[in-house]
């Protein structure tokens, strides 16, 4: 690359960058009618990087799966961005927007689903990589088709969730509202092009290595205490690498399934290591609100709840989804600085990516690896984590600081 280009894409990327930082600051200091925010969504920088992370090899085929309405001006950009590459544009598919009419039978889609799948298994074998736009979700067809690929060693997809890929991305801090969608998206925005995705990589390999050699102990001023052990199942590590390379040393599913921005660790505990307790702060299960709620795991199951209310709320979710309800799901840990909790106005950004987010989950681990199967999943944050390994702090109070050697 000639060294013009490079110093005009960085300066691209510098402008970019200072955009998103005004339109954050005027956010958080809560700017009036007068005064709205500012922000500009890069389109061909977004392209640019979704492309350079896939690394793709001259004459790898690439599919788009987008939603009808959400991020159109995207879509073009990132076509024109894989063939740049080498790459062949296999174009962009659009899902059924949901929610559907209500006038459409459900019986016809629940008919159609099925042979559409193996339909689209088939005619997507060829294809090496896909990106799953805002909106794409895993109620399609060609979703879980291309998953189905996944599955047997088939390709990659990249998913670019800003706004949901099934659940939504930005997540508030309990009695905190969320920012407005200006806000996230710059703050998304930002992540995606100014990480340093070589040192999230090496941090991310480091903590692996340190999750081989010990117990991992999680607690929070609300209560939590719960222990765990790894042993040798599958660390997924959700640092950018979208290559082909990368891919075919993928173990489970979610190693071929990378997530932009990045940041986060995930692993499936060794369910008979799990041991303590899950303290939440206030939360909603089975739609109602649920304070002072206090899970204990033994041997990876819950064998006690309480709450100071909403206990009839939490039974019911779980009676609901069966042995799964009552199993422990997921470890995973924020890496990426920028996707850190905002200081202020604060909100969780993507999935709990940011440095020294956790996420104690419940549920179904079978695509990390885990024994514990029966599809119900359910997602838990903590901004105010402490989690050591063997002994070694690596977040302190959500403050993610590794240890020196």
């Amino acid at each position: 690359m000639a060294e013009g280009t490079r110093r005009a894409r960085k300066q691209g990327i510098g402008r970019v960058v200072t955009a998103v930082s005004t339109a954050l600051a005027l956010v958080a200091a809560g700017a009036s009618a007068q005064t709205p925010p500012q922000l500009t969504l890069d389109y061909p920088a977004i392209a640019e990087r979704i492309v350079r992370q896939m690394d793709l090899k001259t004459g790898e085929k690439v599919l788009l799966l987008a939603h009808p309405g959400k991020f159109e001006a995207l879509v073009p950009q990132l076509r024109y961005a894989v063939m740049k590459a080498g790459g062949i544009d296999f174009g962009s598919r659009d899902v059924l927007p949901v929610p559907y009419p209500a006038e459409w039978d459900m019986k016809v889609i629940g008919r159609a689903w099925t042979p559409a799948r193996e339909a689209l298994k088939a005619a997507l074998a060829g294809v090496d990589a896909a990106v799953m736009l805002p909106g794409a979700l895993p109620l399609d067809p060609t979703y879980v088709a291309l998953q189905d690929l996944l599955r047997e060693g088939k390709g990659r997809t990249v998913h670019f969730h800003w706004d949901g890929g099934g659940a939504d991305s930005a997540l508030p801090v309990p009695g905190q509202p969320l920012p407005p969608t200006a806000a996230i998206d710059a703050l998304y925005q930002r992540a995606l092009l100014a990480t340093d995705y070589a040192a999230l990589a090496a941090v991310q390999q480091r903590f692996e290595a340190a999750l081989r050699t010990g117990e991992v102990r999680v607690t929070t001023p609300g209560g939590t205490d719960l222990r765990f052990r790894v042993g040798d199942r599958p660390v997924n590590r959700q640092d950018g690498d979208a290559s082909a390379a990368r891919a075919s040393l993928g173990v489970i599913l979610i190693d071929r399934e990378v997530e932009l921005p990045a940041g986060a660790i995930r692993v499936a505990p060794l369910e008979e290591s799990v041991e303590g307790t899950i303290a939440f702060p206030t939360c909603q299960w089975d739609a109602r609100p649920v304070d002072g709620l206090r899970l204990r795991f033994v041997k990876g199951r819950v064998v006690e709840v309480s709450a100071a209310r909403g206990r009839d709320a939490v039974d019911a979710e779980m009676a609901r989804a069966g042995e799964a309800g009552r199993a422990f799901r997921e470890f995973a840990l924020g890496f990426n600085p920028e996707l850190q909790v905002p200081e202020r106005s604060p909100w969780i950004p993507y999935y709990g990516y940011g440095a020294g987010v956790v996420r104690l989950s419940l549920g179904d681990n079978s695509e990390l690896g885990g024994k514990v199967g029966g599809g119900y999943v359910r997602w838990n944050f903590f901004t105010d984590a402490t989690v050591t390994v063997g002994g070694a702090t690596w977040v302190k109070s959500g403050v993610l600081r590794e240890p020196r050697p």
